[in-house]
């Protein structure tokens, strides 16, 4: 009753999935590590993650503060390629479960104590197949999942409810 609540002083239209792993590299090319807890920094990223340190590959052309994908894409995606894909190879920070098939644009999701909204899509790219090995971005295809931005930092942890927030997110704080 009380977490449901707070939801709704949050904003939070609904819980509608959880927060099923949280992975970091420390800078380009490094191998994604698993965390049960992490803190997003507000316009930059996860601590730790070389997005937020300024070191990722996209930096200077394509990059993200955050990146998620659908735990049900990953699981799609790991039966028709046989690839691995549930240690962090799909080279993306937040794994969600229960929100397959929402419609994420431009929408804000909060995740613990953190605020995050949409950017846009995460395309796999030929970078990936070099990192995480051949097929693995046919395999991920167009639910390579998406690019998120932080406006509200906080820590958030596996096993956090993601709540799809009410209203269109415009990725500044001062435009909610």
């Amino acid at each position: 009753m009380l977490a449901a609540l707070l939801r709704r002083l949050r904003g939070a239209d609904a819980v509608v999935g959880r927060l099923a792993a949280i992975y970091v590299a420390e800078q380009a090319g490094a191998p994604m590590r698993a965390h049960d807890a992490a803190e997003a920094l507000p316009g930059s990223g996860l601590r730790g993650d070389r997005y937020a340190a300024g070191t990722g590959f996209w930096r200077a052309t394509d990059g993200c503060q955050v990146t998620l994908i659908h735990g049900e894409d990953l699981a799609r995606a790991e039966r028709r390629s046989g690839l691995a894909l549930q240690q962090g190879q799909h080279r993306r920070n937040l794994v969600v479960t229960g929100l397959a098939g929402t419609d994420l644009g431009h929408r804000r999701l909060r995740i613990g104590d953190a605020l995050f909204v949409w950017h846009r899509v995460r395309p796999p790219c030929g970078y990936l197949d070099k990192i995480a090995g051949s097929g693995m971005a046919k395999a991920l295809g167009k639910r390579s999942g998406i690019c998120l931005k932080v406006i509200e930092g906080g820590w958030i942890r596996v096993g956090d409810a993601v709540g799809v927030v009410a209203g269109e997110g415009h990725g500044s704080p001062g435009r909610p």
